[in-house]
């Protein structure tokens, strides 16, 4: 299946830059997976399509403020470090711009050296594997000196971290935002739960391969990054009860998504605690097992989320309404609509 079959014009101005004033006064697409239908709301009335006995499934990661500035020891030359993954310990694998500079034995100052790293490898995409030094707790001297990791189409400065954080965020660890998330408020979750809604958390962590620009023509021939994620023995028993009730499953996410797809995969529908990576590539022709509908926001061309959601809706039903989104004028990608597919 060719990569351009997932193109589509899409006018810079779209891309959303700030986060709305109001988390929930975002604007909901209605796309019927079945019949291809469209309806236009607002966020804030997302309950209306939901009821009693279903279950929205979030996912809790946080992101870290893993954007590092620092120098080069020896020279001062600006070194910009981004935290991807967590290897062992203080070794994490990252990102370096610019990567040149970097070699094994190259050391980076951070805040007047309250932070240094030293390179110890290199990883298989051309980043670097970097090992730490400090005094204290390193997640609180990384939010004392690190920066929010926003999508490089973000040009605008946030002046409220928070924001690219979602209200349920607690499990530290990604890279990026679960971005269907940060329309939620915690009254309208409050809103949801009282209509007899069961609320469910399973934790990815986002590394940058989600996003990642599909090089390939041929999409059978892309390769996903893995991903951590984590589901509680809580949260697969009270999926299993929903789904042997007829209640839907309606993930948050393509995050949340490919975890519950990873799970029920691997236990023949069901779902099971467990933990591990994820490197589930999810396009037209898969056939889910765990969900029956999910929120999402809107996505790249040509990108592995537009292919992920174009699997559950069909891919021509997708392109219609991205081409009504900017007919509409929706916002796009992480501080952009939504749209809600069932």
């Amino acid at each position: 299946m060719k990569v351009e079959l997932f193109d589509f014009h899409l006018p810079e101005e779209l891309i959303a830059q700030t986060p709305l004033l109001e988390r929930t006064g975002s604007r909901l697409m209605m796309l019927d997976k079945a019949t291809g239908d469209i309806k236009h709301d607002i966020f804030k009335n997302l309950k209306d399509y939901l009821r009693a006995g279903d279950c929205l499934v979030l996912n809790d990661t946080r992101v870290l403020p893993a954007r590092l500035l620092g120098e080069k020891e020896g020279t001062g030359a600006k070194i910009e470090v981004l935290l991807l993954k967590q290897q062992d310990g203080d070794v994490w694998e990252t990102l370096v711009k610019p990567a040149k500079r970097i070699k094994e034995g190259t050391r980076i100052d951070f805040g007047n050296g309250i932070l240094t790293a030293i390179c110890v490898g290199t990883s298989e995409h051309g980043g670097r594997i970097l090992e730490f030094q400090y005094e204290g707790i390193f997640y609180e001297v990384l939010e004392q000196l690190g920066e929010m990791p926003l999508p490089p189409y973000i040009k605008e400065q946030l002046d409220d971290r928070e924001r690219y954080q979602t209200v349920f965020a607690r499990e530290r660890g990604s890279a990026a935002a679960p971005t269907a998330g940060l329309h939620f408020t915690e009254k309208l979750l409050e809103e949801i739960k009282d209509m007899g809604v069961h609320i469910a958390f399973i934790t990815l962590h986002v590394g940058l391969g989600t996003f990642r620009p599909v090089s390939v023509e041929d999409i059978n021939e892309h390769d996903m990054h893995a991903e951590f994620y984590q589901v509680t023995e809580g949260t697969a028993r009270l999926l299993n009860e929903v789904r042997d009730h007829g209640g839907r499953i309606i993930t948050v996410g393509t995050t949340s998504t490919r975890t519950l797809e990873t799970i029920a995969t691997e236990h023949n529908g069901r779902f099971e605690e467990g933990s591990g990576w994820t490197d589930i590539f999810i396009y037209p022709g898969y056939e889910f097992k765990a969900i029956d509908g999910m929120i999402t926001n809107f996505h790249l061309p040509k990108s592995t989320l537009i292919m992920l959601i174009s699997a559950l809706a069909g891919r021509e039903n997708v392109l219609k309404a991205y081409h009504e989104a900017v007919e509409e004028k929706y916002r796009f990608f992480s501080f952009g609509d939504a749209m809600l597919i069932l």
